[in-house]
């Protein structure tokens, strides 16, 4: 099996990449700047200007400002080619980098949240304002690490930020804020697995607790809701591998406030000594292999020929063989007609170029 992760080339991405040399063939570390993709009536993905090679999988991750992007990236390689496996839908890297389609779709899947509106003008953002309890927090769609999080304690200093808001010429939130003393929670999901989980702690007098705005992290085991909700979370958005940023309301219970596609590794790992990158690694080479399974178990099917499984008569079948290590796992077909399983004894005769499996009759 070969990989390709293709990154902004952080520390986290190059953790991820020395993990998954771990469990592929052969991976490589593509740069997300010289990605191309063409959408013509031929789409094709394009690295440094030349036709990317053939992955069994792709993950992809970046910033805000790639979102579109790798959102034509995953398109188009599920689209045309279903036998790679990105562990992201195409829309996930739109959804998950602007915090309004985020809650828009933590809302169609009722996940709770925190009381939001959104505002594209000062005059509907002054009605917000008016109706709001403060303190209340203000934020700019696409920020990140804490970036573009505003608070206001009172009307007068909403006012003064949402005429600097204005100027950026686009939609702004303005969310309840809920008091969790400075701290929020980190969930890592994976899968279908919570693998890690950490609180943050913001410094003192931040309001923020995100690792890049100075809160440290401190390891948690997250409750059965936290987990639920995260996970929950995952899927609204159609991420297998994400951070869920969650506040612990004491009066409302656990609240998404985030969701990230590309969560840094350093703080998890420090907070929770889990190595969160090999973990990764290891569930993309899994679902790596069902795919390819898959995709072979669909070939034979499609070049099977002269068979009669009820009268038990020879089956010529054209296909790949899955390989674990150094086994060859046979397609289903053969297992069946053959009546060879793992407990069965066999005279295997091995020659240039063919091998011949024999039952032993008892």
């Amino acid at each position: 099996m070969n990989a390709a992760i293709i990154s902004m080339g952080s520390v986290s991405s190059k953790w991820t990449y020395d993990a998954m040399k771990k469990y592929f063939d052969e991976v490589d570390h593509l740069d997300i700047k010289s990605i191309e993709v063409d959408i013509s009536n031929k789409p094709i993905i394009l690295y440094k200007g030349k036709p990317i090679k053939h992955y069994d999988c792709i993950f992809a991750k970046g910033s805000y400002k790639f979102a579109m992007a790798l959102r034509a990236l995953t398109d188009v390689t599920k689209s045309y080619n279903k036998s790679v496996y990105v562990p992201y839908e195409a829309d996930s890297y739109t959804v998950g980098h602007d915090k309004i389609l985020t809650h828009l779709k933590l809302l169609h899947n009722q996940v709770p949240t925190p009381l939001t509106y959104i505002a594209s003008s000062p005059e509907a953002g002054k009605q917000i304002l008016e109706k709001m309890n403060y303190p209340i927090i203000m934020k700019i769609p696409s920020g990140t690490q804490g970036k573009g999080v505003m608070f206001a304690d009172s009307f007068a200093s909403a006012s003064s930020m949402l005429d600097t808001l204005t100027t950026l010429r686009q939609p702004f939130l303005i969310q309840e804020f809920v008091e969790t003393d400075s701290t929020d929670l980190r969930v890592f999901v994976v899968g279908n697995k919570i693998v890690a989980a950490m609180k943050r702690i913001g410094k003192k007098d931040e309001k923020r607790a995100n690792i890049h705005a100075g809160g440290v992290g401190q390891a948690i085991i997250p409750t059965e809701e936290v987990k639920r909700i995260a996970l929950k979370t995952a899927k609204a958005v159609g991420a297998e591998i994400c951070g869920v940023d969650i506040l612990d309301s004491r009066l409302k219970g656990p609240l998404v406030i985030e969701v990230n596609l590309s969560p840094g590794l350093q703080g998890i790992k420090a907070a929770t000594k889990i190595d969160v990158a090999d973990k990764i690694a290891a569930y993309l080479s899994d679902k790596t292999k069902e795919v390819l399974e898959g995709s072979q178990k669909k070939k034979s099917k499609d070049v099977l020929f002269d068979i009669d499984t009820e009268n038990n008569k020879k089956a010529c079948i054209i296909t790949n063989l899955s390989a674990r290590g150094a086994k060859l796992i046979l397609p289903e077909i053969a297992h069946k007609m053959s009546g060879i399983d793992d407990e069965t004894e066999v005279e295997l005769c091995v020659e240039n170029g063919s091998i011949t499996i024999k039952r032993i009759e008892e």
